[in-house]
């Protein structure tokens, strides 16, 4: 082998770095989450978040032409899923691990991504998010306590008439106001306090 013909280990790294289609869709989101979390909605531009996935500006205006979309997606694509119900036997268990389990998701790096748009979007820009938001956080939270209620009034625990959807929004709606406007980080006894005081109060037969 000549001295112009480079070994494959002496070829730049770069070459075999190159990452394409879902991967480097997964970077980019990925890194719109991160600079969500550490810059915020108002400090987040399509070049930091371009930087922060190694890749260049076009690669993510190929994806994604607004800032808005690209933050819509990140967030349907990072947000954990809430759709496994507890099941311990009891209503007051399963809703304390149902809302740690809430807890979680709104503190995981998602989670402080969806409070920084909640926090710093103007009306206009927040409506865009609605959607995003009812989806991939409020829906799911109450479907799983309507159904812990639901198995509740089955074992004699719940009164039957605890499954309308005023009651059921009750839980998931004081946890997003604290967490929102308190800033509550929903430590496990605040989680107990608010189901002991709260929750199962209102839900009791």
């Amino acid at each position: 082998m000549t001295a112009s013909q480079p070994t494959a280990s002496a070829r730049p790294r770069s070459m075999s770095l190159r990452r394409r289609g879902p991967v480097l869709e997964r970077a980019i989101l990925d890194a719109a989450l991160e600079q969500l979390g550490t810059v915020g909605w108002n400090g987040l531009t399509m070049e930091g978040v371009a930087a922060g996935a190694r890749t260049g500006k076009a690669a993510v205006y190929r994806r994604w032409p607004s800032k808005e979309d690209l933050v819509a997606d990140a967030l349907r694509a990072g947000l954990p899923a809430l759709d496994e119900v507890p099941d311990s036997g009891g209503v007051r268990d399963d809703l304390y691990e149902m809302c740690r389990r809430v807890r979680d998701a709104l503190w995981s790096a998602p989670g402080i991504a969806l409070r920084s748009v909640l926090h710093e979007c103007d009306a206009t820009t927040a409506e865009r998010f609605h959607a995003v938001i009812l989806s991939g956080m409020v829906e799911p939270a109450t479907q799983v306590v309507r159904e812990v209620l639901r198995r509740g009034v089955e074992r004699g625990e719940v009164r039957p008439d605890a499954l309308s959807a005023m009651v059921v929004d009750v839980i998931p709606a004081i946890m997003m106001y604290r967490t929102k406007v308190c800033g509550s980080e929903w430590t496990d006894g605040e989680i107990a306090q608010m189901i002991d005081e709260v929750g199962m109060p209102l839900f009791r037969v």
